[in-house]
């Protein structure tokens, strides 16, 4: 199969973007599906450093990017984002961006709707404050603005005043200023021409391109433990960030997705509130968080830091339907020690090996912990298997043997090329470094 998809397969904030790049050295197209500028993937090539939150990773290479349905786009910061990227000298045309008609639009009344739910919640939820999940919530309400309404002034304005109609009652009811309409409008209709000429029929793209036989990469942000369904709900986004919402968030038909790639994290790493049983504080946590770097990429918030849970990884494989694991930062661990891996829960005094529904249970979970020799020295750039110490080979083969997916690539830095490839998901021999 030609196609891949990447999914998150943890809390996010994997090195999802790094794998996406890499893989679309071998791609044709690199295809968002879901999520919105709350994501955040960032690139080291060469020394130079891209922070991207919309645009597709593999731009960077220059492949045709596209930006599917099930992406909140917020037209203001996408266009900052390209005006980021040119600086940098990556060059962002309509050529080599198309975004999809109906992806949903993202305004300033969903960002103020955003900070104003989280006040109100005894107990904040954590978001990013980006106005994603209101403006997923309009899509769901049928109220939503979408692209190709910024093609139709007099559409887009009676759309607009449907949407101000139900929120603004909503601010009134709290005492809050309501949004007067012409600023928004007007804003919109000047974003218009520049956003326009990236509108394109992504789906129409997709087919076209399987049956040309070009390779797809499938793009995903956030993760699995954060997906309106699967995840630890209610602390979670509000898309579907698991291997099917590839179909639904860019048109092409489930069987043309392909190998389906889960990226993550020999450690485990969390932003915001919300249950996270193999977590560790103090000095232990904090030297994760630096050496890891474990700063939110567009907010910079910290991370919560902690062992890597398999319980978790192995869920998540079968509810996304991961085929083959990417592990990261393995360098991360260099010098410890003692690594733990959690492989199972104690809930209420009993042994279980999954993950419960409920956030009250979920609460009470216990990790049980396995110890695993650390090792001296430095895997820093290290690019075959071979090479690596053996109490690295050791906790990358338990992880292999604890989620039953098999480990195609780890990463040992962030450059693009540092990195061991076991098995290529395009099913190539040519990557492999072993």
């Amino acid at each position: 199969m030609s196609n891949v998809v990447v999914v998150g397969a943890q809390w996010g904030d994997e090195g999802k973007g790094r794998i996406v790049d890499w893989l679309a050295e071998k791609a044709d197209i690199v295809a968002r599906y879901n999520g919105g500028h709350n994501a955040g993937h960032t690139l080291v090539v060469n020394g130079q450093t891209y922070k991207l939150a919309l645009l597709p990773s593999g731009i960077v290479r220059g492949k045709l990017a596209l930006i599917g349905n099930g992406v909140a786009v917020d037209p203001e910061a996408l266009l900052a984002e390209i005006d980021r990227m040119s600086a940098l000298g990556v060059r962002i045309t309509p050529d080599v961006l198309q975004i999809a008609e109906t992806a949903t639009l993202v305004l300033p009344i969903h960002r103020a709707i955003d900070a104003a739910q989280e006040r109100l919640r005894a107990k904040p939820l954590g978001t990013t404050l980006r106005g994603i999940g209101p403006a997923y919530e309009d899509k769901v309400g049928r109220r939503g603005l979408r692209i190709c309404d910024l093609a139709e002034p007099e559409l887009l304005a009676q759309k607009l005043d449907v949407l101000l109609e139900h929120h603004n009652a909503w601010f009134r009811g709290l005492g809050l200023e309501p949004f007067e309409r012409e600023p928004l409008l007007n804003a919109l209709l000047d974003l218009a021409p520049r956003i326009l000429p990236f509108m394109g029929r992504v789906w129409e793209q997709l087919d076209a391109a399987h049956a040309s036989g070009k390779r797809t990469v499938f793009e995903g942000s956030q993760a699995v433990m954060l997906d309106v369904d699967w995840g630890s709900y209610p602390y979670v986004t509000s898309s579907s960030t698991v291997a099917a919402g590839a179909a639904s968030g860019t048109g092409i038909a489930p069987s043309r997705l392909g190998q389906v790639l889960g990226v993550s994290k020999v450690y485990a790493t969390r932003v915001g509130e919300g249950p996270f049983t193999s977590e560790v504080d103090g000095t232990l946590g904090d030297v994760l968080r630096q050496r890891g770097g474990e700063y939110g990429v567009n907010t910079g918030r910290p991370r919560r830091c902690g062992w890597l849970d398999t319980v978790q990884l192995r869920q998540s494989c079968k509810v996304a339907g991961i085929d083959l694991l990417a592990l990261t930062k393995l360098d991360v661990l260099d010098g410890f020690d003692s690594i733990y891996v959690c492989v199972a829960y104690e809930l209420d005094g009993r042994r279980i090996d999954y993950m419960p529904s409920t956030y009250a249970e979920q609460q009470r979970l216990k990790p049980v912990l396995e110890r695993f020799d650390g090792w001296e020295g430095s895997t820093r750039g290290i690019r075959s298997y071979d090479a690596l110490p053996a109490q690295a080979v050791a906790l990358i083969e338990a992880i292999q043997r604890e989620t039953g997916v098999t480990v195609s690539m780890v990463t040992t830095g962030p450059e693009r090329d540092e990195a061991i490839v076991l098995q290529s998901p395009f099913g190539e021999t040519d990557h492999v470094a072993r």
